[in-house]
């Protein structure tokens, strides 16, 4: 049974030469699977994950004829309601946490009032329950960590932080756009090795939003390929590399390989990909 279910998803913004569209009616399917939609940037994978969040302000645009999530039709849902299923069932994962997370609030308190707004328990059991979401992320020193600020942490250690209150309730599906772009490659794994373990645990589906194809083959189990707004390639993650599509193909060809003697990495023919 489909977890999420999208029908010709657009999203368009105005320009002073028309409307732009980002994102060209795509479609697919999502259970409680990990799913990597991956392309260059300006693909349209961020505004996708943002479309299904519900994100996008006007004068941005977002239509579909489907965008269905656990039988709650996403379009017509009321604000109000949409307030109380993200983070509750639905949640983001952000790019970099120094921007994610409020600068002059607590971490300690940045979380507790994820379950408040939502809830959930007593004070004393949401100091217990954050504590125990950055135990979770592997945070060696969780009463130090809540009584900091965001700029008292490192970016690895913020990353973390973010998927700790992106899970403390536990939701059905969780967007991770680009979770690790501002991490060094050594923390990199790390981060992501503990997304997935709570994702494992937790039974929760996961759209990984990345333009990292080794990092989306090896943590998704399908992988979604976007070139200007569209799909244009589906296969399963162990597959990735036999990939039919000249755009994937050029992907995987850029991409640099340790010991390798090539000269130069070939670069993507854009006008005749303009054409397929």
């Amino acid at each position: 049974m489909s977890l999420l279910s999208v029908e010709n998803l657009r999203v368009e913004f105005p320009s002073h030469q028309g409307p732009v569209e980002v994102v060209k009616g795509i479609s697919f399917d999502l259970g409680r699977e990990r799913l990597g939609i991956v392309g260059e940037s300006g693909s349209g994978k961020s505004m996708t994950g943002r479309a299904l969040m519900r994100l996008i302000a006007p004068p941005g645009r977002v239509t579909a004829d489907r965008m269905v999530f656990d039988g709650q039709d996403l379009q017509t849902l009321p604000d109000k309601a949409m307030r109380r299923l993200r983070g509750a069932r639905l949640s983001m994962v952000m790019q970099d946490p120094k921007f994610s997370l409020n600068p002059v609030m607590t971490i300690g308190h940045q979380m507790s009032e994820v379950l408040e707004f939502h809830g959930r328990q007593n004070r004393k059991q949401r100091r217990e329950s954050v504590l125990k979401a950055l135990r979770s992320v592997r945070i060696d020193d969780p009463e130090r960590v809540y009584r900091q600020y965001p700029h008292e942490v490192s970016g690895g250690m913020g990353q973390r932080v973010m998927i700790a209150m992106m899970v403390i309730l536990e939701p059905d599906l969780m967007i991770a756009d680009e979770p690790t772009s501002a991490l060094d490659v050594s923390v990199q794994s790390q981060v992501l090795d503990i997304m997935d373990d709570l994702i494992r645990y937790k039974g929760m589906g996961l759209i990984l939003i990345s333009h990292d194809l080794n990092l989306v083959s090896r943590y998704c189990d399908r992988i979604l390929v976007m070139f200007k707004g569209r799909i244009v390639e589906t296969c399963e993650a162990g597959q990735l590399h036999q990939a039919t599509h000249p755009y994937t193909q050029g992907l995987l060809a850029s991409v640099p390989v340790l010991n390798e003697h090539r000269n130069r990495l070939p670069i993507l023919d854009r006008i005749q990909l303009g054409s397929v």
